[in-house]
């Protein structure tokens, strides 16, 4: 299986590979026209852009999370455009976490593209690394075959997450901030708080002080403690809306522990329904 990450130095050396394709996926949750602002003031020579709420996520509804995933046959079709086929190596970045780029490595990864990475320590690292930077709008790529189907084994739902609140047999964990987590604040959904039985470990924690992952043995070690005697495959990682889970789904497979379900509704969706529990404090 390929790497989930890539090194600045290698994607260096591969920019004019006709192999390779670079997304760019930097995105601002307020302002949502921000990030193709930025890509076009410069970004990866040769890279398009990804929209969070137009490309990598699918139409709202009254019951789901705020960014759905995308309809399975749309997202084949975007990935088409983008001229991805099945040997294509696909490099995803944004800024510096990688919170935007991991939905996107996620998405190529359920639809069966294993030949797909995130850029590790995203353009910030780039930019200090003074590798160059483009503002030329690439040509759009002839279509290419993409027939990728979804891994119905790669997601958990609201409904077996409920019935698991009793049960124990799930290991989830919640990536949003400690005070969002604790309900202490909530800047973005009506209800605050978190899912009774989640364990809390913030996406940033997965990165060293330059943005980078950490090295897999640390990774390792830090979910190796909060999964206890549960398997990788028995861990479901959520965050707001199912979009920075997937930088931690990256951490864990960077560590050795791949098989980590995404919860795509996650909070947003959670709080749609009164009925389901909710709880306030540290979890601890």
């Amino acid at each position: 299986m390929t790497s989930p990450i890539v090194s600045t130095a290698e994607l260096a050396e591969h920019l004019d590979a006709p192999d390779w394709r670079v997304i760019d996926c930097r995105f601002d949750l307020a302002q949502p026209d921000a990030g193709l602002e930025a890509y076009r003031e410069g970004h990866i020579p040769g890279a398009v852009y990804a929209h969070l709420e137009q490309d990598m996520s699918g139409p709202v509804s009254e019951s789901g999370g705020r960014h759905p995933l995308p309809d399975p046959a749309v997202l084949r079709a975007t990935f088409s455009d983008w001229g991805i086929g099945p040997q294509t190596r696909v490099v995803c970045y944004d800024y510096r976490t990688n919170a935007y780029a991991g939905r996107l490595w996620w998405l190529l990864r359920w639809l069966g593209h294993e030949r797909a990475a995130v850029l590790d320590g995203g353009l910030e690292k780039w930019l200090a690394e003074e590798r160059p930077l483009s503002q030329d709008l690439p040509q759009p790529s002839p279509p290419v075959p993409f027939e990728g189907q979804p891994d119905a084994t790669m997601t958990a739902d609201a409904a077996e997450i409920f019935e698991d609140l009793d049960d124990g047999e799930l290991c989830l964990i919640d990536v949003r901030g400690e005070a969002r987590f604790s309900g202490d604040e909530e800047p973005i959904d009506p209800v605050a708080g978190h899912i009774p039985g989640a364990a809390n470990l913030p996406f940033g924690k997965n990165l060293d002080v330059s943005g980078c992952y950490l090295p897999p043995e640390a990774l390792r070690k830090m979910y190796t403690r909060l999964l206890g005697d549960h398997p990788p495959q028995d861990c479901v990682v959520m965050c707001g809306s199912g979009v920075t889970a997937c930088q931690t789904l990256v951490a864990l497979e960077h560590a050795g522990l791949g098989g980590a379900r995404l919860y795509p509704g996650s909070w947003s969706e959670w709080i749609r329904d009164p009925n389901r529990p909710v709880e306030i404090g540290s979890g601890d």
